[in-house]
């Protein structure tokens, strides 16, 4: 089982972080979802309090599953990825998915030889520099150029350790995951993809998502928003995903 935090009634939405945060990352988007829904924010493995959590993607789907149960399931990020995993292997238990900021995995052998030779490097300076040095460095990336500083919940992200985050990017790293690509049209619940318009490469592999999954899938763009767009603009993002969480009655 992984920790979690629960707060809110109604349908059930699992809110699935991204690399470096942790359940408390969600900012004010969790806390407007929890005044209609029932919000479980889970640490993923490697995270928070499920820090000593070791697990690959698939492994780490099973966790998440088995600990939120049946829902709609919203990832950011490496979040996304997991969620992916998770409605592959359980759809019955994904009864809607929101895809932002995702990927299906780096089809191209050499290129996904080359990302995990850079989760390697990540993981080494983590384990080197310690985890203020490393934060500040992941933060200092072109995909967080958008981010205010003041929305990136540093505090959250200190509660991460050395060993969780060295663990979780060289098992479920993107340089590891297993391409998903021909999988895509496996999934039949409702899915809605979601990128920043100032994020340029996922935008393109928001649309690749979306094609791939077929009539059931939603892109939507999220305006002026980089890769960490519930940061950059929770309220653009609560536009898009509110009228389609009515729609489909998640």
């Amino acid at each position: 089982m992984l920790a979690y935090e629960a707060d809110g009634r109604g349908p059930r939405l699992v809110l699935v972080h991204g690399f470096t945060q942790t359940a408390r990352s969600w900012g004010p988007l969790a806390e407007a979802l929890a005044a209609d829904h029932e919000v479980v924010r889970v640490d993923a493995p490697g995270h928070g309090r499920s820090a000593r959590v070791e697990a690959d993607l698939w492994e780490g789907a099973e966790l998440l599953v088995a600990t939120a149960r049946r829902g709609t399931y919203l990832g950011y990020s490496m979040g996304a990825r997991l969620c992916l995993h998770a409605a592959l292997a359980h759809g019955a238990q994904v009864r809607g998915l929101v895809l932002l900021g995702a990927t299906a995995g780096i089809d191209d052998p050499e290129g996904r030889a080359e990302r995990g030779a850079s989760d390697e490097g990540w993981a080494r300076c983590l384990e080197t520099e310690g985890l203020e040095v490393f934060l500040e460095r992941w933060l200092a990336q072109p995909l967080f150029a958008t981010l205010h500083p003041t929305a990136a919940g540093l505090d959250a992200r200190r509660e991460n350790t050395v060993a969780g985050l060295a663990s979780s990017l060289r098992r479920a790293g993107t340089g590891v995951q297993e391409p998903l690509w021909p999988r895509l049209g496996e999934l039949a619940m409702p899915v809605l993809v979601l990128a920043g318009e100032r994020d340029e490469r996922f935008v393109a592999l928001g649309e690749r998502l979306a094609g791939a999954i077929g009539a059931n899938a939603t892109l939507a763009v999220v305006a002026g928003a980089g890769h960490a767009a519930h940061l950059d603009g929770p309220e653009a993002v609560l536009a898009a995903l509110r009228p389609w969480l009515a729609a489909h009655h998640l």
